[in-house]
């Protein structure tokens, strides 16, 4: 795709509003012309942002939001959400340039830059999943998952399942992945299984907990918790806004002011009750109960900062999860490059 020609005044701009929005933004607070179309109101090529979005994906809750608010236009922006069918296929867009912009989790973005092309991350939530089970059921704790059928949303190298299995590692010597049967599958299958007692424990992502939890299943387990539990703390994020290094020239100045309406809209969400009650129609909430828990899980995972200390965290989870995950995690060219989290230049 052709990129719009861009002056070097606003390139360089672009480039430094970039830098800022990720060491928490007062450059681009003190340069507003950086990502504020003259006069019009409508946003010129370089504040143009294409986003992929999964159709029912939680992504859309906040995109609602910041449209709603207005606060794309108080940006200058021109945001455009792509329905994508699947996580898959929101990579494979950012990686071909079809979008600019997507959510993923740091780790995937992190084998790219490994391999060769380069990634940024910024936290999109800090909610994590959660080992769900039956609130009157056999699974009390940890060593109760021992000899049980646990239900994995994802596949054998899903990041929850890896530091699951570190964890009963270090606290009881046993690796889960042998010493419980693991069913993986889609998320909403193995929350069924949970519910027809064909499971006896479900390690599942934030919103499908939620949803258990409002049918009276029991957290066992938070992820943050068991990343805590390996020693690792702050528990950091694992999913955020991902976006290729090579687009910061031409785009630096929208993503700035896009994280910036971001942490906006999550700031009306975290306070207004009206304002997920406008969302409610994305939420395919089956009833009020559910409604509540979707928003309070939300709420719960909205990031605050993400500074020296998570960094620290991310390279220390990064160890754990390469150690569990292998090769076929990380790939031929494992290790840690904090640039990723870090401002442009650094």
């Amino acid at each position: 795709m052709t990129i719009p020609h861009v002056s070097a005044a606003l390139s360089r701009r672009a480039w430094l509003a970039g830098a800022a929005a990720l060491a928490g933004l007062p450059l681009l607070a003190a340069l507003p012309g950086a990502v504020m179309a003259q006069g019009s109101g409508v946003a010129d090529p370089a504040l143009r942002l294409r986003i992929g979005t999964l159709k029912f994906g939680t992504l859309n809750w906040l995109l609602e939001t910041i449209r709603a608010e207005g606060l794309d236009r108080r940006e200058g922006l021109s945001v455009e959400s792509v329905d994508l069918a699947s996580g898959q296929a929101t990579t494979v867009a950012l990686q071909a340039g079809d979008v600019d912009l997507i959510v993923s989790d740091w780790l995937w973005a992190l084998r790219r830059t490994q391999d060769g092309e380069r990634m940024r991350f910024a936290p999109f939530s800090n909610a994590l999943g959660a080992v769900m089970v039956a609130a009157d059921g056999p699974v009390k704790g940890l060593a109760d998952l021992k000899g049980r059928k646990i239900g994995v949303a994802g596949g054998a190298l899903d990041k929850s399942w890896l530091l699951l299995r570190a964890y009963a590692r270090a606290e009881l010597g046993v690796d889960l992945a042998t010493a419980a049967e693991p069913v993986f599958g889609a998320a909403p299958l193995v929350s069924e299984q949970l519910a027809l007692g064909r499971v006896d424990a479900v390690l599942t992502f934030w919103p499908y907990a939620a949803r258990l939890d409002a049918r009276g299943f029991r957290r066992l387990l938070d992820v943050k918790d068991i990343i805590k539990g390996l020693g690792i703390d702050p528990a950091p994020p694992l999913v955020g806004f991902v976006w290729r290094n090579a687009v910061m020239a031409e785009r630096g100045a929208a993503i700035a002011g896009f994280l910036r309406a971001a942490a906006a809209a999550n700031r009306v969400l975290a306070t207004s009750d009206a304002a997920w009650d406008r969302i409610r129609p994305l939420m395919q909430a089956a009833d009020d109960a559910e409604f509540a828990r979707l928003r309070d899980y939300y709420r719960a995972g909205i990031p605050g900062s993400f500074g020296e200390a998570e960094r620290v965290s991310c390279a220390r989870l990064y160890q754990v999860l390469a150690q569990t995950g292998g090769e076929e995690l990380v790939g031929p060219n494992p290790g840690f490059d904090r640039a990723l989290f870090g401002p442009v230049g650094e």
